[in-house]
């Protein structure tokens, strides 16, 4: 099949990494345009020197691009208040919308999860570059044993984290928490995001807390170790810190999650299961420890690749 044009909002980190993925390793996508608000950016410069129509005139420039006509898929990688604006002029015009920023307007999706259920929606969301590292790990415990709780702690270097990360964490926490039960399968979620300014740089970390029923061991543990693997074959650099911790909570221990407090639920009885990740970006970009944005980029292509393919009649090139 053809390769499906698609264009790009947001010059920034994200956006640039993304453009340079789909031109270095897709076989399905082609970049039709790639747009942003400063013109002395580097990632409008980049792509001018690759050959890509750009525009330094956001979401109106690229709907007078002579490219636009063309483009079917477009990535919002700027922030969650202006995707609103961004998709209600996309829409408009019938384009599919992938959205990187936290507006959560579209259906969260995280390819290993969920990745199949929303190729026909007109907009889907990535939530989180934590959601996206830690989400496949709740459900992967979901699928063997019932997450009543699931709590995420994503550790990233303060470099990696741009003027659109900084200016969205509040939205990171509440999308990422909501995901986690939209598409975890937890009963209840919360997320803490960490921006760690050591030198050098620290790689991301994050760390992933389920409560949940008692259940097989091993089972869980199989679980976990297949979702890294699914995970593994679009972020090679995700990877298992240790093996999956388990610690027995028994005879009704009290609880003291105020985020449990609306089932009414005030103690427990089951398993806590810990499972500590790190995850090394392919640096196609940016430096390997900004892995947290490599694995928003690399889930935005592989969903994208998908939409592609079945706006092709579901025929892979």
């Amino acid at each position: 099949m053809s390769k499906t044009k698609v264009a790009i909002i947001g010059s920034g980190n994200i956006g640039t990494d993304l453009m340079i993925k789909i031109m270095r390793l897709s076989n399905v996508l082609e970049m039709g345009a790639f747009v942003g608000i400063d013109p002395e950016s580097d990632g409008l410069k980049r792509a001018a020197r690759m050959g890509v129509a750009v525009t330094h005139e956001g979401i109106d420039g690229l709907v007078a691009m002579p490219e636009f006509q063309d483009i079917r898929i477009v990535f919002d990688a700027t922030s969650a208040g202006a995707h609103k604006r961004n998709n209600d002029v996309l829409q408009q015009h019938g384009k599919r919308v992938i959205d990187l920023t936290p507006a959560a307007i579209g259906p969260y999706t995280i390819p290993p999860v969920n990745g199949e259920a929303n190729l026909d929606a007109s907009n889907v969301n990535m939530v989180t570059c934590g959601g996206q590292a830690t989400i496949p790990m709740v459900a992967a415990v979901n699928r063997v044993a019932k997450v009543h709780y699931g709590e995420i702690v994503a550790s990233i270097s303060s470099k990696s984290a741009g003027p659109g990360t900084r200016a969205n964490i509040d939205e990171f926490t509440e999308t990422t928490s909501q995901a986690i039960v939209d598409v975890g399968g937890a009963t209840r979620g919360k997320a803490i995001i960490i921006l760690n300014p050591a030198e050098p740089p620290l790689i991301m970390r994050d760390t992933v807390y389920c409560l949940c029923d008692d259940g097989d061991r091993e089972a869980i543990s199989r679980s976990v170790e297949d979702m890294v693997a699914e995970v593994q074959t679009y972020v090679p650099g995700y990877r298992l810190k240790q093996p999956v911790q388990f610690e027995s909570i028994g005879d009704n221990q009290p609880l003291h999650i105020p985020e449990m407090a609306p089932t009414g639920q005030t103690s427990f009885t089951g398993l806590k299961v810990s499972v500590f990740l790190e995850v090394e970006g392919a640096a196609h970009y940016l430096p390997a420890y900004a892995g947290n944005l490599d694995i928003m980029t690399s889930a935005a292509l592989r969903t994208a690749e998908k939409i592609a393919v079945r706006i092709h009649g579901g025929v892979a090139a």
